[in-house]
């Protein structure tokens, strides 16, 4: 069985969480007393994945020290530097594109995601009409805006600041992708992940996995509480 790759999008400079970020890198702020890089490479490790590319830029040297080369949570952790210019999340993920496997899993430095990891990869692998799988979450508004219009099967449209009803999903914050995707994007020019799952939904090239439970994030100080009262 080809081995499970997961990248870590966590370069970015966390501005609602400042003065905090100002010194410390995100995906290294305490949550329940501990830094929140231990949570989700135990998450990654439980599913099964081997390797990790974490993409970093502020304060990245810190995220470096910290996590090391991952043996201690059964992983293979590689770096990919955005550099001072940051590039965005798309920008980024094109940034380290060399380190890339064929099919792999993406999602976000500040995400805490109580599903099954493995299910968007797993999914792509067995299917060769997609270029990814997205999971999603019926959040009809509340934890966030809503993006995702999907029938359970298919994301049929991705729109950030939509406010059409019928967009009853969220974009939950994992998505399996395949390299070929991410090589046609623009080398060191800024873009979103956004724009990429946009036009993979329209081109009907974008399957869905629905989780059952919302999600957690550490990017704001109110997300931050949800999660270390979700630990408890």
């Amino acid at each position: 069985m080809a081995e499970r790759q997961a990248v870590i999008l966590a370069g970015g400079l966390a501005t609602r969480m400042q003065p905090r970020t100002l010194t410390v890198p995100k995906i290294l702020l305490d949550v329940a007393g501990r830094p929140f890089a231990d949570l989700q490479l135990e998450l990654l490790a439980k599913y099964n994945y081997q390797r990790v590319v974490l993409c970093v830029a502020h304060l990245g040297e810190q995220v470096r020290d910290y996590v090391g080369d991952g043996k201690r949570w059964g992983l293979r952790v590689e770096y990919s530097d955005e550099g001072k210019e940051l590039l965005g999340t798309g920008g980024a993920l094109r940034a380290a594109a060399a380190l890339l496997e064929d099919t792999f899993l993406v999602t976000y430095g500040d995400s805490y995601l109580p599903f099954d990891y493995a299910a968007p990869l797993d999914s792509l692998r067995a299917h060769d009409d997609c270029d990814g799988v997205m999971s999603a979450f019926k959040n009809d508004g509340k934890w966030d805006a809503s993006n995702v219009r999907t029938d359970g099967e298919w994301i049929l449209a991705y729109e950030k600041g939509t406010k059409d009803p019928a967009f009853d999903h969220i974009d939950y914050g994992a998505i399996a992708l395949r390299k070929s995707t991410v090589l046609e994007l623009p080398e060191r020019q800024r873009s979103g992940l956004d724009d990429l799952q946009t036009k993979l939904a329209r081109k009907h090239r974008l399957r869905a996995i629905v989780a059952r439970e919302r999600f957690y994030e550490i990017g704001s100080p109110e997300g931050l509480a949800s999660l270390e009262e979700r630990l408890k």
